[in-house]
């Protein structure tokens, strides 16, 4: 090994070694007890964001598991820090949907709290440091580093839904990562690990816009309320002629129109090409999904589609995702 590759060396290892001293403080052991029965138990990882002890992990670690949709009675938390601190930490709320939950530490006026900074996943570029800090296979507070291998990939939460933007690095993920912070070189946390998806795959799902304004909604309410259309999707490919001239190849097809949902209500049909909804354009089912927000619930917006090769107008009131 030449001096330049040992410069090298210790230069990483410094960028490394800096960042952990920065956010390992501030990462937690997250440990879920049920009710005496081994499907109500778990655990994983998790972070403190704010100096009051607010905690950030992953909704499936929060749920010890269980579906969606099943009832969270039994179930208790308990954090241990990075200094040896353990802590009873109660229930926040969660959101299925991108697999994001919040609890908060019960003793946090009590503890000397450091909280991790998020940074902007939408400022990351591929090869880039990517830095992991959590809890695999029962080793507290381990570290692994790699690149930021891809950008902009979607995984489907346990929901179904897709949660896009997601980031893919190659840093060493083992069961318990989950809801681990993943940090960029500047010590800032730009996602929280969800899933290893092969040997050398991980994904994280982004700390962006959205995820900061669901966090201080889950913060304010314990859930997310959404929007629905009432129509299953597919993508499909523009006509020609509409394609050049919205500047754009795909929309989103009505392949299922349900009965008595909004999108019925408002004459819309199965084989309608979706391509504008409240003057957003959508160009897959990501956008649309994206723009089910609780904001459009019960107000009525305007859904331009494609029918028999002519823009049709439909005026749609939104129902809210039960």
């Amino acid at each position: 090994m030449g001096a330049n590759d040992v410069f090298l060396l210790d230069a990483y290892s410094q960028a490394v070694t800096s960042v952990v001293d920065r956010v390992a403080p501030s990462v937690a052991a997250v440990r879920v007890a049920g009710d005496g029965t081994a499907r109500g138990e778990g655990g994983g990882s998790g972070f403190v964001f704010t100096p009051d002890g607010y905690l950030l992990t992953n909704s499936h670690v929060a749920r010890a598991g269980r579906p969606p949709a099943a009832d969270r009675c039994g179930l208790r938390y308990s954090v241990a820090l990075g200094d040896g601190t353990e802590s009873p930490a109660d229930w926040v709320g969660d959101d299925p949907d991108t697999d994001l939950a919040v609890l908060h530490i019960a003793a946090a006026a009590r503890l000397s709290l450091a909280p991790a900074s998020f940074g902007r996943s939408g400022a990351l570029k591929r090869g880039e440091i990517a830095i992991t800090i959590g809890n695999p296979l029962g080793f507290e507070h381990t570290v692994t580093a790699g690149i930021v291998s891809a950008l902009g990939r979607a995984m489907r939460a346990s929901t179904g839904r897709l949660i896009p933007d997601v980031i893919q690095t190659d840093a060493a993920l083992n069961p318990g990562n989950s809801g681990g912070a993943l940090v960029d070189g500047a010590g800032r946390v730009v996602g929280i690990n969800t899933a290893l998806a092969g040997i050398g795959l991980g994904l994280a799902v982004p700390i962006n816009d959205a995820a900061r304004r669901l966090i201080s909604t889950l913060i304010r309410d314990g859930r997310v309320r959404r929007a629905v259309l009432g129509a299953a999707v597919a993508p499909r490919a523009l006509p020609p002629a509409v394609a050049e001239r919205l500047g754009r190849r795909g929309g989103v097809a009505l392949v299922q129109v349900i009965e008595d949902s909004p999108a019925e209500r408002a004459d819309l049909l199965n084989g309608d090409l979706l391509v504008e909804l409240d003057g957003e354009p959508i160009a897959d089912a990501t956008d649309l999904q994206r723009l089910m927000v609780s904001e459009r619930i019960g107000r009525a917006v305007t859904a331009v589609v494609i029918r028999d090769g002519r823009e049709r107008m439909r005026s749609v009131v939104l129902d809210e995702l039960t």
